[in-house]
C-alpha cells in the first residue's frame, strides 16, 4: 500500500508541481520548467535569483506582447526561449557579433537577369538546398553560419548533393582575414579565406564546437572550393529578391539587437526601431512568400536550433523599406 501511495504521490508531482507545493507560484513553477527544458545551472544561489528575476521581467514583456498581438496590434508573436535569462546586453555582445566592412575591395556585383520575371514565392528548402537548422550555441560565429549556408546551396546546386560545412573551421582558421573566432567575423572576408584556402572541410569531418581551437584544416576533406563571390546591390530589395529567385539562399544581415527580434515566434516580424545600417546578426534567406493577408515575407534560417522562432526560421517583413537591413549587406558564393 504504502508503495502505491509512494507510486501515486510521485505521478501527481510530475503532472503538476503546484499540487506538491501549493506554495508555488505560476511564475516559480515556470521557472523550474524553464531551467529544465534548457538545461540551465548557476553558479550560486544569488547567481540563480539574478537570473530569475531577469528571466521574470522578460517573461512578462513577452506576455504583453502577445496580449497585445491578439488584439491586432503587432503581425507576429513571442516566446520564452533559451535567452530569456539574459538581460538584452548579455544577449547581444553572446550572439550577435557580425563585423561590418567597408566593401572597398572590388568584389563581383549581382545584376538583375534580363527576360526573367520575378517569381510570386520561392523556398529552397523544398529543392532540397537547405541543412537542417543548426545550433551556433554560446559563441559569436553568426557570420560562418551564413558564409556555411550560402555556399551548402551553391553546391547542392551544383552536384545535387546537400552536405553540411564546418563552420568550426572557420572559426578556428581564419584569423588572418580579420575574423575573430567566437568573438565575431566578416561575411566577405571569410569568402576569401575559403577561396585562398582552396576549400573547406565538411561538418562531419570538422565538427562545430562552440569556442575556439587551433585550425585542424585538412585538405582531403575539401567538399568545395568557391571561384569568387558577389554582393548585392545595397538596399535594394528589389535585387535581393531577384538573387533569391535566381541564385539560392543568400547570406544576409540585419539589426537583430531588440528583444522583439530575441523573443520572436510566430508570424511576420516588424521592428519600428530597426536600423537599416547598424547590422550586429547574420543569418541565411532561403525563400519569400506572402500571406493569406497579403503581407510579403522573407523566409529566414537561424541558427539558434529549433527552439527558437517558428522551428528556427523566422518570416522577416518584405518590400517595407529595406527592414532591419535585410538588403544592405546580402552576398552569396560562386562555384
Amino acid at each position: 500500500m504504502k508503495c502505491l501511495l509512494l507510486i501515486y504521490f510521485t505521478l501527481t508531482c510530475f503532472i503538476s508541481i503546484s499540487d506538491c507545493n501549493p506554495s508555488l507560484s505560476y511564475y516559480d513553477e515556470s521557472w523550474i520548467l524553464f531551467k529544465r527544458t534548457y538545461n540551465k545551472e548557476y553558479n550560486s544561489i544569488d547567481d540563480e535569483l539574478n537570473r530569475r528575476i531577469i528571466w521574470e521581467k522578460n517573461v512578462k514583456m513577452i506576455e504583453k506582447h502577445n496580449f497585445e498581438a491578439d488584439s491586432g496590434i503587432h503581425t507576429y508573436t513571442m516566446k520564452v526561449n533559451q535567452f530569456a535569462d539574459l538581460t538584452l546586453d548579455e544577449f547581444v555582445k553572446q550572439m550577435n557579433t557580425l563585423k561590418i566592412n567597408d566593401r572597398k575591395q572590388e568584389n563581383k556585383k549581382f545584376e538583375i537577369p534580363s527576360n526573367i520575371n520575378l517569381p510570386s514565392s520561392i523556398d529552397w528548402r523544398t529543392k532540397g538546398w537547405v541543412t537542417p537548422v543548426k545550433n551556433q550555441g554560446q559563441c559569436g560565429s553568426c557570420w560562418a553560419f551564413s558564409v556555411t549556408g550560402s555556399l551548402e546551396g551553391q553546391y547542392a546546386k551544383k552536384s545535387a548533393k546537400l552536405i553540411s560545412l564546418s563552420e568550426q573551421q572557420l572559426v578556428d582558421c581564419s584569423a588572418k582575414y580579420g575574423n575573430a573566432g567566437c568573438n565575431g567575423g566578416f561575411m566577405d572576408q571569410t569568402y576569401q579565406y575559403i577561396i585562398d584556402n582552396h576549400g573547406i572541410d565538411s561538418e562531419d569531418s570538422y565538427p562545430y564546437e562552440a569556442f575556439d581551437r587551433p585550425c585542424r584544416f585538412n585538405s582531403t576533406n575539401v567538399v568545395t572550393n568557391i571561384s569568387s563571390f558577389v554582393d548585392v546591390k545595397s538596399q535594394s530589395e528589389m535585387d535581393l529578391q531577384y538573387a533569391i529567385a535566381t541564385v539560392g539562399p543568400v547570406a544576409v544581415a540585419i539589426d537583430a539587437q531588440h528583444d522583439s527580434f530575441r523573443f520572436y515566434s510566430s508570424g511576420v516580424y516588424s521592428e519600428p526601431d530597426c536600423s537599416s545600417t547598424n547590422l550586429d546578426f547574420s543569418l541565411l534567406v532561403v525563400g519569400y512568400d506572402t500571406t493569406k493577408d497579403n503581407v510579403d515575407y522573407y523566409i529566414l534560417k537561424s541558427q539558434w536550433t529549433t527552439q527558437w522562432g517558428n522551428q528556427g526560421y523566422v518570416w522577416m517583413s518584405r518590400n517595407k523599406n529595406n527592414q532591419c537591413g535585410i538588403a544592405t549587406m546580402a552576398s552569396y558564393p560562386l562555384i
